[in-house]
C-alpha cells in the first residue's frame, strides 16, 4: 500500500522548521487569513495548487518539498542507510526521495537565519542612536 504525501503536515512541518508562527504565515497570505484557517489549512492531505504557491513564494520553500516531502520515507531511508558504524547501504535508483529539496530548504534556513541575525544587529544600533539623542 502507497504511503500518501501529506501536504497539510508539511507547510506545518515546514513552517515551524522557519519558526513561523502560523498568524504570521497567516498575515503574510493576506486578509483573507487568520489563525484558525491556517490550522486548518494544515490539516489538508491536499492543498490547491495555486495556494501552494502562495505558500511556497511566502516560506521561500520549492512547492515540490510539500508535494513530494514523506517524513516517514525520509526516516526509513536514514534507518537504512546507516545500519552500522562502518558500512552504509546505498539508496535505490528508482527511490522518489531528492536531497537536492533538503539541500535548498537548509540553505534557505540559514539565509533566514541571516536575515534576522542583520535585523537584530540593526534594530541595536539604532536603539543606540536613539539613546544618544535622548541623553543629549
Amino acid at each position: 500500500m502507497e504511503q500518501k504525501i501529506h501536504q497539510g503536515k508539511n507547510v506545518k512541518r515546514f513552517r515551524e522548521m522557519l519558526n513561523i508562527k502560523q498568524e504570521a504565515l497567516a498575515y503574510d497570505l493576506g486578509n483573507d487569513w487568520n489563525q484558525k484557517k491556517i490550522s486548518m489549512l494544515e490539516q489538508k492531505d491536499v492543498i490547491e495548487d495555486n495556494l501552494l504557491k502562495q505558500i511556497s513564494a511566502v516560506l521561500k520553500i520549492p512547492v515540490e518539498a510539500f508535494q513530494n516531502f514523506d517524513e516517514e520515507h525520509a526516516i526509513n531511508i536514514i534507518a537504512n542507510t546507516f545500519t552500522n558504524n562502518d558500512s552504509a547501504i546505498g539508496i535505490q535508483k528508482n527511490d522518489n526521495c531528492t536531497f537536492n529539496t533538503i539541500d535548498k530548504i537548509v540553505q534557505l534556513y540559514d539565509e533566514k537565519i541571516a536575515l534576522y541575525e542583520r535585523m537584530l544587529k540593526e534594530k541595536d544600533e539604532m536603539m543606540a542612536r536613539l539613546e544618544k539623542l535622548i541623553n543629549k
